[in-house]
């Protein structure tokens, strides 16, 4: 599976990417969050929700999760779908940046 990801904002706990895996593009939020699903809401616009296709969501409470939660999530992933990951610290996040090809320079995120 080839996979290319482009960090397309950076915030204060969180990276939003554009995914591109098998020439289909994915939005992914990666964002420093308790695992509670309402946070969801307020990490994902809106209009993401309203768009054709479905969000998966998972929490990484280890680093040693984030490439076989990225990996299983991408296996059930269908055009237009969208993945958010809530990490529970920024170790979490690097290693979910670092599934997705991607690092951040220390002081971001």
């Amino acid at each position: 599976m080839i996979v290319q990801s482009e960090i397309i904002d950076i915030q204060e706990q969180g990276v939003i990417l554009d995914l591109t895996m098998e020439g289909h593009l994915f939005k992914v939020y990666a964002y420093i969050s308790e695992p509670d699903l309402e946070r969801v809401a307020d990490i994902v616009p809106a209009e993401q929700f309203e768009k054709e296709g479905d969000v998966h969501v998972t929490a990484i409470a280890s680093p040693d999760e984030a490439q076989r939660q990225f990996e299983d999530l991408a296996f059930n992933m269908n055009i237009g779908d969208t993945l958010v990951f809530l990490c529970d610290d920024g170790t979490c996040l690097a290693a979910v940046l670092l599934a997705l090809g991607q690092t951040l320079d220390d002081g971001e995120a």
